[in-house]
């Protein structure tokens, strides 16, 4: 079954173009030229991924990727004119998973798009208890204290591997090659980012993290005596 794309731009000639390209490789694709579109197709159709242009007319890309987080699961690349290194962590920060800048090649793109989805689709059907943490990686879904965590899926990919490597310390490149494929292009602070995410959500106070901790000069690694194996 071919995995569906929605491309969000409001530039046709630029819908018209990836559209093109990942038709070619099979890709069933969804298109919408604004914000609220984009989020009223999402939800209603489910895609596996959103190529998202982050200036759009009404509602922003930052703010339509935020509405994906919690409303579907899909994985997102953003496709933008904006360069800057703090536009990149901006987009990272908020859920993207890839981030390719304007004027881009079409072929680069599909092999983005294959790349993330990948990733993202990569599922290891077991079931995991770690201390309050629970992991089905077959349903997609870690639970803490029963409650659902919202995780976009690198911040997932990030988490599972922690949980599946209890007390092994990762260096950023570890952990960038495991989770972003070893020839991912952005900054390691790009996993710094994805860290701080997680710890908002799973930590009693971000601030001071009790599982996944700072190996200082080394990496993350998560707090082995919180994971008790069931």
């Amino acid at each position: 079954m071919s995995q569906t794309i929605l491309i969000v731009d409001d530039d046709r000639k630029t819908v018209e173009i990836v559209k093109l390209y990942l038709e070619k490789n099979n890709y069933r694709v969804l298109v919408a030229y604004d914000g609220l579109e984009a989020v009223q197709i999402a939800i209603k159709k489910q895609p596996d991924l959103v190529v998202l242009d982050l200036m759009l007319p009404g509602i922003d890309g930052l703010e339509v990727c935020r509405t994906l987080q919690v409303e579907t699961k899909a994985a997102v690349l953003m496709l933008t004119a904006r360069t800057t290194e703090d536009d990149r962590l901006t987009g990272f920060a908020t859920g993207a998973d890839d981030y390719l800048i304007k004027p881009f090649s079409p072929r680069e793109l599909v092999a983005r798009v294959r790349a993330v989805l990948k990733r993202t689709s990569e599922k290891v059907p077991d079931l995991l208890k770690l201390g309050d943490f629970f992991l089905d990686a077959a349903r997609h879904e870690i639970r803490l204290k029963q409650e659902p965590l919202k995780l976009t899926p690198s911040e997932f990919k990030l988490l599972q591997t922690f949980l599946q490597n209890p007390g092994r310390v990762f260096t950023r490149l570890d952990l960038v090659e495991q989770v972003f494929g070893m020839n991912y292009e952005g900054l390691e602070r790009t996993l710094d980012s994805h860290i701080r995410n997680i710890r908002k959500k799973i930590e009693p106070d971000p601030d001071k993290p009790t599982f996944i901790q700072t190996v200082y000069g080394v990496g993350y690694k998560f707090y082995e005596e919180t994971a008790n194996v069931e």
